[in-house]
């Protein structure tokens, strides 16, 4: 009897250890519209920070193109606490300290009534742009992007009715080319946009950047109280996810992390508009690179700091929340980031050896009834 009690013990806990052990071998610019094809979205940047419940996206937008009419329109989470001026050197900042290796160096105006039947809530003058969030059934959203002068193709409409059926905010916005040349901005200038919103966890529409026969390029930087892990196991365990690719993401890989350095954290609290920015958060960099046609999900982050994808779509909140989160039980224990495998190791001996000695104690003490009886 107690050898088939070891055995039933060590099956099991032998099984844990080799499971281990083998897993360790943008929004941005996205919707962009114009009346014909002569535009190119430049490879996007985006920065996303959340800290007790609060959202901030900074992202710049700019294209490639000699369209003179040209707009977006991304899917937002949550009505806009704040769209503002975001901050003049952020971005390039994380792009220097995410890549060590050294490279080639608004007044707010009362809404107005829209002739379509969705509700504007927000208007915004950024720079050349001018922003509008507005809140509505898709085909509300798809009416009034079309009376104000947004060129919607097939695909751009279908999206669009996709992504109102996970939420009904989206934010609009119209390039002012005529204004940017006034300002002496030169094609391909970013505007950056710093967009402030109450949310239950991080959530990135990433499927927004895709256009049609492009390939999609993007820069995520992210700001959060805990390191970004790609899945519940190496988040748990304390292994590292930098190198690593997001399951079911195509071309979505975790390049770098770190806990916020003092000078970067300088560096962006010092920033036009960036005060909020703490200093005892993580950073993260991830790069997307993959087809357009590849590119058919949203991203979102996990109470637990696990990146989770969805189909775009899918109610910002779901992805990374409740019925997109955690697959391990709720006692699975967390090690700290980076911890040893050998500590792990450890870990799991302990747990044997205490597993065997409690199942010694319950023979022992079946044993004793038995004489007794």
């Amino acid at each position: 009897m107690l050898q088939r009690l070891t055995l039933r013990m060590t099956i099991p806990i032998f099984a844990l250890v080799f499971f281990l052990l083998s897993a360790q071998s943008a929004f941005a610019c996205g919707g962009l519209i114009a009346p014909d094809g002569d535009v190119r979205l430049d490879r996007a940047s985006t920065l996303i920070a959340w800290h007790n419940g609060i959202e901030h996206y900074l992202t710049s937008f700019s294209y490639q193109g000699t369209e003179k009419n040209v707009g977006w329109i991304v899917p937002l989470p949550a009505v806009p606490e704040k769209i503002e001026d975001g901050g003049a050197w952020t971005l390039q900042r994380l792009n220097l300290e995410s890549h060590p290796i050294p490279q080639p160096l608004f007044s707010v105006r009362a809404a107005t009534t829209s002739s379509s039947s969705a509700q504007v809530l927000q208007q915004v003058q950024i720079e050349a742009l001018n922003v509008t969030v507005i809140k509505g059934s898709g085909e509300e959203i798809v009416n009034w992007a079309t009376q104000n002068g947004f060129f919607l193709n097939n695909e751009t409409h279908a999206h669009l009715l996709m992504y109102a059926k996970g939420s009904p905010i989206f934010m609009a916005a119209k390039y002012n080319t005529q204004l940017a040349a006034d300002r002496h901005q030169l094609e391909g200038d970013g505007v950056p946009l710093l967009i402030t919103m109450k949310t239950a966890h991080p959530w990135v529409p990433l499927e927004v950047l895709a256009l049609d026969g492009q390939q999609v390029q993007a820069d995520l930087y992210f700001l959060t109280d805990m390191p970004l892990n790609t899945s519940d196991l190496n988040a748990h365990i304390g292994q590292s996810a930098v190198g690593s690719s997001v399951p079911g993401a195509t071309g979505l890989q975790l390049q770098f992390q770190e806990k916020m350095p003092a000078q970067l954290y300088q560096d962006l609290a010092g920033d036009r508009n960036m005060s909020w920015v703490w200093p005892d958060s993580w950073f993260t960099y991830m790069s997307l690179n993959a087809p357009s046609e590849q590119v058919t999900y949203d991203l979102g982050i996990s109470s637990d700091g696990v990146i989770k994808i969805a189909p775009f779509g899918t109610p910002p909140m779901d992805v990374g929340g409740q019925i997109n989160g955690s697959n391990l039980p709720a006692w699975f224990p967390t090690f700290p980031i980076n911890t040893p495998q050998w500590a792990l190791v450890l870990f799991i001996f302990a747990l044997f050896v205490l597993g065997s000695v409690l199942l010694l104690r319950r023979w022992a003490k079946a044993k004793r009834l038995a004489l007794a009886a």
